[in-house]
């Protein structure tokens, strides 16, 4: 498909006037891409997911103005990064908040499907991605990782599963051996995040 298929399709529902097929072909065509777009440049799933929903209801109310200056898909652009800054001064609201088209469930339905999906989508890649940083990781810090996140073991029964067979760990030295082990672990998921971010940023 060319690019300019979708632009040809949504154009002509636009000038049909049928608001909310032309909502819809946006969705299909665009969804996806948009709310990848917000996630990444808001840093947060549950901001870019709040960004889609309110650019869904933006996009609803805004077609019939649309001049088609520029292209559907350079317009849905801008809209969801003004989305964004909206949902960005609003620092008491409740994330999470639901796509609510009253006037247009089709519409609000195409949206949920497209955010659920893309989340789960997103979700996966990111632990794909984690895992693969995970093996580049020296075995004593895969070690740390499998037993805190994996296995859910307190830190002393980190410290005590990591230490030397012939010195068993009791009193000062196992909550000694603890904190360092916690210590480490912060700087091991701080590595990880510098790792993964340019790997997502290239896909």
């Amino acid at each position: 498909m060319s690019a300019s298929e979708p632009e040809t399709r949504i154009a002509a529902l636009r000038a049909e006037e049928r608001w909310s097929e032309a909502a819809t072909e946006v969705l299909r065509c665009y969804g996806r891409e948009l709310l990848e777009y917000l996630v990444a440049i808001a840093r947060s799933e549950a901001d870019g997911a709040d960004a889609f929903s309110q650019f869904t209801e933006d996009l609803w109310r805004g077609l019939p103005r649309f001049r088609g200056d520029a292209s559907a898909r350079t317009w849905c652009y801008t809209l969801a990064r003004h989305a964004l800054a909206r949902v960005r001064r609003q620092p008491h609201r409740k994330p999470g908040r639901a796509i609510a088209l009253t006037d247009a469930p089709e519409v609000a339905q195409v949206a949920a499907h497209v955010a659920t999906t893309t989340i789960t989508y997103l979700q996966t890649r990111v632990k794909d991605e984690v895992a693969a940083l995970r093996n580049e990781l020296s075995p004593d810090d895969q070690a740390i990782l499998i037993l805190r996140i994996d296995r859910r073991l307190s830190w002393q029964d980190v410290a005590r599963a990591l230490a030397d067979e012939e010195t068993p760990l009791d009193g000062d030295e196992l909550r000694r051996r603890s904190a360092t082990l916690r210590k480490r672990f912060g700087r091991i998921k701080s590595d990880l995040k510098r790792m993964l971010e340019p790997r997502l940023d290239r896909k």
